[in-house]
């Protein structure tokens, strides 16, 4: 039980867990708006507005900075980390999207096989974001950190 009760007062943790249960939260219910159909995918998938990555990782460094101070070790490695995730989310990510996009139009265009075999295989498309979403969901993750500060 101490366990559990040290995990749920630990401001940082909780603050990161918080922000991407709200980004998560939020790009299912504008997916939703959008697309006029319900999603499960959306709760926990990546890719789409807000970045709930971003989210999560500017609140790990936005606590880490309150509870530990930006002069920290924590706050160093925490800042680098968030930077890390939101670099990758815009580049790395969002290309890997794009490639399984023009990948699926090509497979559907062409059946795709395997050792002879022929299946179908549709790639998943939403993995990266637009620099908008990553900023977004930074900004979200800062306003959570911040929020926590004051509960």
């Amino acid at each position: 039980m101490k366990l559990w009760r040290d995990l749920l007062n630990n401001q940082v943790l909780m603050a990161s867990v918080i922000g991407w249960l709200v980004a998560q939260a939020l790009k299912t219910i504008i997916d939703f708006a959008f697309n006029k159909e319900f999603r499960a995918e959306r709760l926990t998938g990546s890719g789409g507005m807000p970045s709930s990555h971003s989210a999560t990782v500017c609140a790990l460094a936005t606590s880490t900075g309150y509870r530990c101070g930006v002069s920290s070790f924590e706050f160093a490695v925490s800042f680098v980390l968030a930077a890390v995730v939101m670099y990758d989310a815009i580049g790395v990510r969002r290309e890997t999207g794009k490639q399984a996009k023009l990948l699926n139009t090509l497979m559907q265009q062409e059946p795709f096989k395997l050792d002879g075999e022929e299946f179908q295989v549709a790639l998943k498309e939403f993995v990266g974001h637009t620099p908008m979403q990553v900023l977004v969901g930074a900004a979200l993750g800062v306003l959570v950190a911040v929020l926590f500060q004051y509960r």
